[in-house]
């Protein structure tokens, strides 16, 4: 892989949906066992998934991985804490915004 070249790459997966009241999530697993590294972008093939309340989803899927060039992955894992802290900025307050 260059500097500045990216790679695709196809992959069959399964796609978990959860809508229950002890877990809401949704999970990809590579059936081919890729992995996805920082900067790495990815794509699920195939209509909208509904998990109706209380049930768990499961569908095979075809997906594309499009691989970040070694700059990419570089600079992704430079800022990636600084993205991260950027969500851990709240505060609670009693006043009511408008």
């Amino acid at each position: 892989m260059g500097l500045l070249t990216r790679e695709v790459e196809h992959a069959p997966c399964t796609v978990e949906i959860s809508h229950c009241f002890e877990s809401l999530h949704a999970h990809v697993r590579f059936n081919n066992g890729a992995t996805v590294w920082p900067g790495d972008e990815v794509k699920v093939h195939g209509p909208e998934i509904m998990a109706p309340f209380g049930e768990v989803v499961r569908e095979d899927r075809d997906a594309t991985i499009i691989r970040a060039s070694r700059l990419e992955r570089l600079w992704t894992r430079m800022t990636g804490d600084l993205e991260v802290m950027e969500l851990c900025e709240f505060s609670f307050s009693e006043e009511v915004t408008l």
